[in-house]
């Protein structure tokens, strides 16, 4: 059984709409976009190498297979001519439940819906790595599909745009497997599933009559 693995360029809030461009999706009037280029450094080349270095397909959404396939083709032979011969050379999944897709990009397929990837999962072959793709993400999350998480937790704080967690997600523990600070104060974290969630209670023994009060009051209100 193949993993999938999430990757994000995520703000403070929570944000990972358009981190490389401002017309890499203005949707919704977000306006902030290339937020993450600033922070590029030597650390963030290598952890971005290292999310690569495994044999891998790529699972994108719509929306972002599409930024990829008008940007990656071209791309060979610039400053990010190795990642550009890998992704002509791998699998691009593309994730789309409805409209046309222009899948000629070299290795591209399409499916239609989050069943079909969910077989997918289940057959053996590399990882599955996602970039950006929100709606996707969501459903993965939602349908238990993550096995691991890769962030990239950048210094800002956006406001608003489209977020790496939506209500929803199947509740589940990860455990941090490997983590760095970069230069430019980018915290990148890679996390494995772990187990169900844990829970404990910081409450006293015996409620006081505040406490018994305040949970009456909630109750009410909840």
């Amino acid at each position: 059984m193949r993993k999938i693995i999430v990757g994000a360029f995520v703000s403070l809030d929570g944000v990972m709409q358009a981190p490389g461009g401002p017309t890499e999706d203005p949707t919704k009037g977000f306006k902030f976009g290339g937020w993450v280029t600033p922070f590029f450094d030597q650390e963030f080349g290598e952890e971005v190498g290292h999310v690569f270095a495994e044999k891998y397909d790529l699972l994108l959404g719509r929306k972002t297979y599409e930024i990829f396939a008008a940007h990656w083709p071209y791309a060979e032979g610039g400053p990010d001519d190795a990642i550009a011969k890998q992704f002509k050379e791998i699998k691009k999944y593309a994730v789309s439940r409805s409209g046309d897709v222009d899948t000629s990009w070299q290795g591209s397929v399409l499916l239609r819906d989050i069943a079909e990837v969910k077989r997918l999962r289940e057959e053996d072959g590399p990882n599955l790595v996602t970039q950006g793709s929100t709606e996707l993400v969501h459903a993965l999350l939602a349908n238990d599909l993550v096995d691991g998480l890769t962030v990239f937790w950048v210094p800002v704080v956006l406001g608003g745009g489209k977020k790496l967690f939506a209500d929803g997600s199947a509740p589940h523990s990860y455990k941090l497997t490997r983590s760095r600070v970069s230069s430019t104060g980018l915290m990148i974290a890679h996390y494995e599933r772990a187990g169900e969630i844990r829970i404990g209670d910081t409450a006293l023994a015996a409620p006081s009559e505040a406490e018994a009060a305040r949970q009456e009051r909630m109750k009410r209100e909840g």
